[in-house]
């Protein structure tokens, strides 16, 4: 009962503060990238205090990669991830499910933002296209950031990853850094939300170049050494 309140909570303030940030989006955009993206920020930075107030939720990063531009691959058990990686990362451009992007004004934001959108069912041309975009992402000197199954998946579950994921890594040319989280155990996909402590444990940065059953056998792999066994 304790848990199902404490998550109430959380989305009552989240929320109710999101919508402040979300109305303050296109006001911020007026000003440039450097505005829209400290916006962001702010909103990110209430999601993470909100969530260590309402819920007991903190975050560790292990291994950082040194400084540099990489294409991330990221486990996804919850939208915690999306708000922490985004901050932790600078800035990288995110790969989301073109559902996210038709959210009003939300969606007008992300594309602002610079994120690359893409259908789940991706044709060769909307592939294509997300390659397109990966590139430019790559020549503004920011990072790519996607979360390579596709859609959030429960704790435990290690599905193949999409075509994507291979496409963008031979495009880009960029070493990849696999980044396992086990944010399922606090925060699963149904029920209530759990206090403690969510761990992103950075891989070391595969080479560019790899055949794609090598890269996508790496990266599955390491994308999921904190999943339960």
């Amino acid at each position: 009962m304790i848990a199902w309140v404490r998550t109430a909570i959380f989305a009552l303030l989240f929320y109710g503060g999101s919508v402040l940030f979300v109305l303050a989006t296109p006001i911020s955009a007026l000003f440039g990238q450097r505005a829209l993206v400290a916006n962001v920020h702010g909103w990110i930075r209430w999601h993470r205090l909100v969530a260590w107030l309402s819920l007991g939720i903190t975050c560790r990063f292990e291994n950082r990669p040194p400084p540099g531009q990489y294409f991330y691959a990221a486990k996804h058990h919850a939208m915690l991830e999306t708000f922490e990686l985004a901050l932790e990362l600078g800035d990288p451009v995110i790969v989301i499910k073109r559902e996210l992007a038709q959210i009003p004004l939300w969606g007008w934001a992300a594309r602002r933002y610079g994120m690359i959108v893409v259908d789940r069912d991706a044709s060769a041309p909307a592939l294509r296209q997300m390659i397109r975009e990966a590139k430019e992402a790559l020549a503004s000197g920011r990072s790519v950031l996607i979360f390579p199954e596709g859609t959030r998946v429960p704790t435990g579950a290690m599905p193949p990853l999409k075509s994507g994921f291979a496409g963008i890594y031979r495009a880009l040319g960029l070493p990849v850094v696999p980044i396992a989280i086990d944010s399922g155990v606090v925060w699963p996909r149904t029920g209530p939300k759990r206090g403690g402590v969510v761990t992103f444990r950075f891989a070391d940065p595969e080479p560019p170049g790899l055949l794609r059953p090598e890269i996508e056998a790496r990266t599955h792999d390491a994308i999921n050494v904190l999943e339960p066994r």
